[in-house]
């Protein structure tokens, strides 16, 4: 537990280090403002405060007993749906449209994201369920519908600000919890499978959304209208190589690559530091939700266990759908690659999940001793109940 915990740490320390450096060398001389420098001084500092709070809620989340959230899920659940209601309701100034989606509400430290929060709350919730009635998962109602449409009340909110990858990645997270907590392929398939035609088709009746389902099937034909993002990204890792054009020489980021600090930032760690620096992005996350697996494996209790596993799914398909956006593995989802893009609320929520997971860890179960002479069971009977 001891090696997965650390390693656990280390790799979000790095990442939290390495976004920080390449938010400011993204926006240092962003050509789209006249203040120049000062922009990314602004953001990094911006960033720093975000991250402070998430430290320091992680530094509370793992030093409390996780068993706590049992008894609050449902309250938490209501203050979510609560927030997700606000922010399609509020009149400016506190609520507005952004490119077309009310996804934040606007307060004086700056814009919160209701639907960062709902993630941690879906898995609390879900977990919460999933202990609650562990012996009747196989069943239809207690397996799939009730727990169905508890995902569906958030799922829904969500859906209509629009946000089509949060929505997407919180059912694929639910789901799996489902799965883990022993619902039975032949019920879960059907409303999968529904729940999928109802996407595809919300995405057909959507112009937008269409237009990014061909620009990522013909890149090459969409390079200069829907396309031209993910185009430009492609040619920032090109143009990397294996070891980069070097900290602050990256050319995409002034004026190619939009949201080159948010959605986009892998881009200009490829571009600067080259593939072997992206390669280790890429293995710090897979070591990440190796370790939280492994929380989730050493937990006390069928709570902490699904809560581990929930959270470390959530920022391993996070962090995936993202980098497969930026290398055009995926069409465009509007996902924050975590620890490393601007933005406070999806900052906040990663690492007070971070440290739920440490809380877990630090109550988990002992491991089994065995005793390695084949007579010590014999001899040593107690031995067995270690």
């Amino acid at each position: 537990m001891k090696t997965a915990v650390t390693t656990l740490m280390f790799c979000v320390a790095a990442l939290l280090v390495l976004g920080l450096v390449m938010l400011y060398s993204s926006t240092m001389n962003d050509p789209t403002r006249t203040t120049g420098q000062f922009v990314g001084m602004q953001l990094l500092i911006s960033q720093l405060i975000w991250c402070s709070l998430g430290l320091g809620a992680c530094v509370v989340a793992a030093w409390m007993d996780y068993r706590w959230l049992h008894k609050y899920a449902w309250g938490l659940f209501a203050i979510a749906v609560v927030l997700l209601v606000a922010v399609l309701v509020l009149p400016e100034p506190w609520g507005k449209p952004i490119k077309g989606a009310r996804r934040w509400i606007n307060l004086p430290l700056g814009n919160v994201q209701p639907s960062e929060f709902a993630k941690l709350v879906l898995i609390i919730v879900m977990a919460w369920y999933c202990e609650r009635y562990q012996r009747r998962m196989r069943n239809w109602t207690r397996g799939v519908l009730v727990p169905g449409g508890i995902m569906a009340v958030i799922l829904g909110l969500i859906f209509i600000e629009p946000d089509r990858g949060t929505t997407i990645l919180l059912a694929a997270v639910g789901g799996i919890l489902l799965l883990l907590a022993g619902v039975q392929w032949r019920f879960f398939i059907p409303p999968a499978l529904l729940a999928l035609a109802g996407l595809i088709f919300s995405i057909w009746q959507d112009p937008m959304r269409m237009k990014r389902i061909f620009s990522w099937l013909y890149l090459e034909e969409n390079r200069d209208g829907v396309g031209y993002q993910a185009y430009q990204a492609m040619i920032a890792l090109g143009a990397g190589g294996w070891s980069g054009l070097g900290l602050g020489n990256g050319r995409q980021k002034r004026g190619f690559v939009p949201e080159h600090h948010t959605d986009f930032i892998f881009s200009i760690i490829g571009e600067e530091l080259g593939l072997m620096a992206t390669l280790a992005v890429v293995l710090a996350f897979v070591l990440i939700f190796i370790c939280g697996l492994y929380i989730a494996s050493r937990a006390r209790d069928p709570f902490g266990k699904m809560l581990a596993a929930g959270l470390s799914f959530l920022i391993g398909l996070q962090a995936f759908i993202n980098i497969g956006v930026v290398t055009s593995t995926l069409p465009n989802k509007g996902l924050a690659l975590p620890f490393i893009s601007y933005g406070g609320s999806s900052m906040l929520t990663m690492l007070t999940g971070v440290g739920l997971l440490l809380s877990v860890a630090r109550q988990a179960r002992a491991p089994e001793i065995r005793p390695t002479n084949p007579f010590a069971a014999a001899e040593f009977p107690e031995a067995q109940t270690l």
